[in-house]
C-alpha cells in the first residue's frame, strides 16, 4: 500500500491505525486523514521514537495491511 492508497482507504483504516497505536485518539486519526507523513508525525510525537522508528512502524504496518488485502482478495476469489 502505498500513500495515495492510504488516503483513498483512510476511513477503513482508522480502525486498524487505532488498534496498532492505541495512544492515537480519535481526533489525532481525524488529524491524519490518510497522509502517512501527518500518521508518522503523531506517532513520533505520542510514543516519544525518533521519526525513522515511526515511518518504520508506519511502513512496516501499511506492508502488512496491503498483504492481509491481496490475502483476503484470493480467498474472496476461491469462494466465488
Amino acid at each position: 500500500m502505498n500513500s495515495d492508497q492510504l488516503k483513498g482507504k483512510w476511513k477503513q483504516m482508522k480502525g486498524s491505525v487505532k488498534e496498532r497505536w492505541g495512544k492515537l485518539t480519535d481526533d489525532d486519526v481525524d488529524i491524519v486523514n490518510g497522509r502517512s507523513d501527518q500518521l508518522v508525525g503523531k506517532i513520533q510525537e505520542k510514543y516519544g521514537i525518533a521519526k525513522e522508528e515511526a515511518q518504520r512502524q508506519v511502513d512496516d504496518w501499511m506492508r502488512a495491511e496491503s498483504s492481509a488485502a491481496r490475502d483476503a482478495e484470493v480467498e474472496r476469489r476461491r469462494a466465488s
